[in-house]
């Protein structure tokens, strides 16, 4: 920390996004931003275990751990702004609005539990502004450590981690139901997690006595063919992204290992210390290795043949987890409709992938050339 904090104050004079700094220098910032993301993912993976107990608090331990990192990201967007070092005007850009957005977020989060009362359901509009925050800064990291972290030996776990990021970011929102299926089975087993008073707080809300429906809109409030659709669409649509951009084997099955792992450590964690717990999502890694195994496809047809591949083992797994584990109440028919548009997402992403980000920028270069000869 004394050497990073050296070079900053050496190096600390304006200067414009992509200016020359030592190498040491941006490596060690964007070693600070990965530890920025671990607290604001701890806290957020704490809070919504606590939300599934207790009444909701601002000042809640989990909220402030998140707080923590998320003042360490401002102070790190800070000196990105303003020394220019680290960054090239595109990764910057997505660094500030990222964290504008969390920003503008976080108090309209507060003004609305104040006005609507619980909002448990992590699909909220004010919850979406926080998560889009947190997923342009994601983007932004990928992008400035793609460009300017490669000399580093630990680019690779780098890459993962901050790919990591974006993946836990969109599952996040399948936690709700991960946990709710365990929260109204321990309520049914007479033994619940929540306590009596956020139970009759979230009857109150419904206007009616706590029994099964009051307590099943509190921990299950989302149609079944959600979870599964979302955690094909947006969860493995990440992995195969991260796949085809990283361009290395198995990277797709990397990256939902760390997660797997990280969910299974945080699970015994929480049952530990006596906090609601939540089914894992384990199937999502029969899809990362469907995804990785069909990347080594020599075909045209790849992407909508990856896609049925992918989309297959992952509901295949789910059911085999919902049979023999556990896992939320899902709509196994919703795999007709998913096959579709993850098709289309895997032959846009390797379009990207073959160039096609290049291409874009190039042209975004073109049209601000003319704006500023015009």
């Amino acid at each position: 920390m004394a050497d990073v904090a050296a070079l900053v104050r050496a190096h600390w004079t304006r200067g414009a996004p992509g200016r020359d700094a030592p190498g040491e220098l941006v490596t060690a910032l964007y070693r600070w931003w990965v530890v920025a993301m671990v607290l604001k993912i701890l806290g957020a993976t704490w809070d919504i275990s606590w939300h599934f107990r207790w009444l909701r608090d601002d000042l809640a331990p989990p909220h402030l751990l998140n707080t923590v990192g998320t003042v360490m990201v401002i102070g790190l967007v800070v000196i990105h702004s303003y020394t220019g070092i680290g960054v090239d005007r595109a990764t910057l850009r997505w660094m500030q609005w990222g964290l504008g957005v969390f920003l503008v977020a976080a108090p309209l989060d507060v003004i609305n539990h104040r006005v609507n009362g619980l909002d448990i359901t992590a699909w909220s509009p004010s919850h979406a502004l926080l998560y889009l925050g947190t997923g342009l800064m994601s983007v932004g990291l990928l992008v400035g450590w793609n460009r300017h972290g490669r000399a580093d030996r630990y680019f690779y776990p780098v890459t993962c981690f901050l790919w990591f990021t974006v993946l836990d970011n969109f599952m996040f929102l399948n936690q709700h139901q991960e946990y709710g299926v365990l929260g109204l089975a321990a309520w049914e087993r007479g033994t619940p997690y929540a306590e009596d008073s956020l139970l009759q707080f979230a009857a109150d809300q419904l206007h009616r006595p706590l029994d099964y429906i009051a307590v099943e809109n509190f921990t299950l409030p989302t149609p079944d063919w959600l979870y599964p659709s979302w955690a094909v669409l947006t969860g493995l649509g990440t992995l195969l992204l991260a796949r085809i951009l990283v361009g290395r084997r198995w990277t797709a099955t990397t990256i939902i290992v760390g997660y797997l792992v990280f969910r299974c450590v945080a699970w015994a964690l929480l049952a530990a210390a006596g906090f609601p717990i939540s089914t894992v999502p384990f199937f999502l890694l029969a899809g990362a290795l469907a995804i990785d195994l069909s990347c080594q496809l020599m075909t045209r047809m790849r992407p909508l043949v990856g896609a049925a591949a992918v989309t297959a083992a992952a509901y295949a797994a789910l059911w085999l987890q919902h049979a023999y584990i556990a896992a939320p109440p899902s709509d196994f028919a919703s795999a007709l409709y998913v096959v579709v548009p993850l098709a289309g997402l895997w032959g846009l992403f390797e379009h990207l992938g073959s160039g096609g980000v290049r291409r874009i920028e190039q042209h975004l270069a073109a049209v601000r050339d003319w704006r500023v000869r015009g």
